[in-house]
């Protein structure tokens, strides 16, 4: 069986049973009964149109499980409505399912598994093991976010944003279990960017494509952390950088800037500096004023203090970051580079050990360690 195949049939026959007036988990449920049925038989003779196949399996296995439902004078209607069988039609409906899938009526971690799920192929063993959850609590999980969707129909223009940050969570979510979520992520964007003309589709796929370029160089052989500034940049993946580089340039150039285009364009001039010395952090500012224009997003202006630090000097870095609020996530630890920038060790150190107890997973919390043993060491020396 080829699974890729699968896989990247599954969003399409799931849509047209949709758009026959199957409601969305009736319809999930015919098509994995389908796949069932392909794994047995396609191995020993192939269908020619392995789509249209699946569709008319799927499609009668919905028409099974509807007889059976109470209201048959409703259901016995669609069966003389069933269209012969026949190749299936050549219009990718898929970008209709990742609106379905994005619905704002779900959750983000429901939201998230479900796109996993319906337009992804995944099955519900692969995102459990991929979210540490086990198998029972995530078929939980994507059984209500179906129940949920199941009355929605596709009548109005989906919104392409919250696809976007669905899409954006997919990504960020790590590389645990079988799945490579932020590889999957890619995938995924790349086939939402082939069904629609967007900028910001095209901004999420660039600014995917740059920080997945760095992922090899960003932890070392014991698994810790490697800041961006220390990372050996002959591991970065020059291709993905070169790919971001012209995706991003080319939405840039149609004058309809997003955030996650504003996003990009900072990653590329991470990406563009031959060393960490002779990145371009003016620029960068410039970038993250953009971005806090479009968002407001107090993370953007956290993160913009740093690169202030990094342009006009770390006093001036800790005058922006002293008028944002320090509950901010990672506040402390941004206090803590800053003052060690400006020659204050004692004050970084205290800061870099308490920025590692509020660390949101172990390799950050293990890094901040290190970096308050460092400094605390330094100080014991000059004693």
């Amino acid at each position: 069986m080829d699974e890729a195949l699968i896989r990247s049939l599954t969003p399409g026959v799931l849509t047209v049973l949709v758009r026959r007036g199957a409601d969305f988990a009736a319809a999930e449920d015919a098509v994995q009964d389908a796949l069932v049925e392909a794994v047995r038989g396609w191995p020993d003779d192939p269908p020619r149109d392995p789509k249209g196949w699946l569709v008319t399996v799927a499609w009668r296995r919905f028409l099974d499980a509807a007889r059976a439902d109470t209201a048959r004078r409703r259901r016995e209607d669609r069966v003389e409505e069933e269209p012969a069988p026949g190749p299936a039609p050549g219009v990718d409906d898929t970008i209709q399912l990742y609106f379905l899938c994005a619905h704002p009526s779900l959750t983000p971690s429901s939201a998230v598994a479900l796109t996993l799920r319906a337009v992804g192929g995944l099955t519900t063993r692969q995102i459990a093991r991929a979210y540490l959850v086990p198998e029972a609590t995530m078929a939980q999980r994507i059984s209500r976010a179906k129940r949920t969707v199941s009355g929605v129909r596709f009548d109005r223009p989906g919104d392409v944003a919250t696809v976007l940050r669905v899409l954006y969570l997919v990504f960020n979510e790590g590389y645990s279990g079988d799945v490579d979520l932020a590889a999957e992520a890619i995938r995924l964007t790349r086939q939402l960017a082939a069904s629609v003309d967007h900028p910001e589709v095209a901004g999420l796929l660039a600014l995917m494509l740059l920080h997945h370029a760095r992922r090899a160089a960003r932890t070392a052989p014991d698994g810790s952390l490697v800041p961006l500034a220390e990372q050996d940049r002959g591991r970065w993946d020059t291709v993905s950088i070169a790919e971001g580089v012209r995706i991003l340039q080319a939405a840039l150039a149609r004058d309809r800037l997003g955030e996650f285009q504003a996003q990009a364009a900072i990653a590329a001039l991470h990406a563009d500096a031959p060393t960490a010395g002779e990145t371009d952090w003016v620029q960068i500012v410039e970038w993250y004023d953009e971005l806090a224009r479009l968002t407001d997003n107090p993370v953007v202006r956290l993160n913009r203090a740093v690169a202030v630090g990094e342009a006009d000097g770390p006093r001036a870095g800790l005058a922006e970051l002293a008028a944002l609020d320090d509950t901010l996530p990672r506040h402390t630890a941004v206090a803590a580079y800053l003052h060690e920038r400006d020659g204050d060790l004692d004050t970084a150190a205290r800061l870099y050990a308490e920025a590692a107890h509020k660390a949101p997973d172990l390799a950050e919390r293990d890094h901040l360690v290190r970096q308050a043993a460092r400094l605390n060491s330094r100080h014991r020396q000059r004693r």
